[in-house]
């Protein structure tokens, strides 16, 4: 009987042992985020890919401070090519700390999932959003495309905070002139 209570168990207790996250390292956030500063639009000009992101073009993910604190969010792209379907998803942002750079980010209630804001430029043109799991990235920026200096340099910072560079992937950005 005992020997068939181990075999039962060591199975259920091999699978929860394969099914737990890898362990968090830190990762440096950005010290004393101008939080209206960091309102407005931002084009994704390079990540890795949640399954939603996977053949967007034209990716801009836009914030507004409401009222109560929170930050409402809109990103939008074109699902497979410059002339697919127009996806728009409005997760709200939730600040967690008093640096203003840890969020929650809540597609679906009560699920927020981590939101850190590595990196901005001192004239919040640039910024690189990541996860503790590095699983994911968003290299976003003010305007739809960047130079290769700005795009290595953003690479440089992400390399710098863990990620693997080979992973990321530029979002493909194409807008009229105005």
């Amino acid at each position: 009987m005992r020997t068939a209570l181990v075999l039962a168990i060591l199975p259920l207790t091999m699978l929860l042992l394969a099914c737990q996250s890898a362990p968090r390292t830190s990762m440096d956030t950005v010290d004393g985020l101008n939080l209206e500063r960091f309102m407005g639009d931002w084009y994704v000009v390079g990540n890795i890919p949640t399954f939603i992101e996977r053949g967007a073009h034209n990716a801009v993910e836009s914030y507004e401070l409401t009222p109560d604190g929170r930050v409402a969010t809109r990103f939008r792209f074109r699902d497979g090519g410059f002339d697919g379907p127009v996806k728009v998803y409005r997760p709200t942002g939730f600040v967690r700390d008093e640096s203003n750079a840890v969020w929650g980010m809540q597609f679906i209630w009560p699920i927020k999932a981590e939101f850190l804001v590595l990196y901005v430029d001192e004239n919040y043109e640039r910024t690189i959003i990541g996860r503790t799991k590095r699983d994911y990235v968003w290299l976003m920026a003010r305007k739809p495309t960047l130079s290769e200096a700005e795009y290595d340099e953003m690479l440089q910072v992400a390399e710098k905070a863990g990620y693997d560079l080979s992973r990321i992937r530029k979002v493909p950005q194409r807008w009229p002139e105005t």
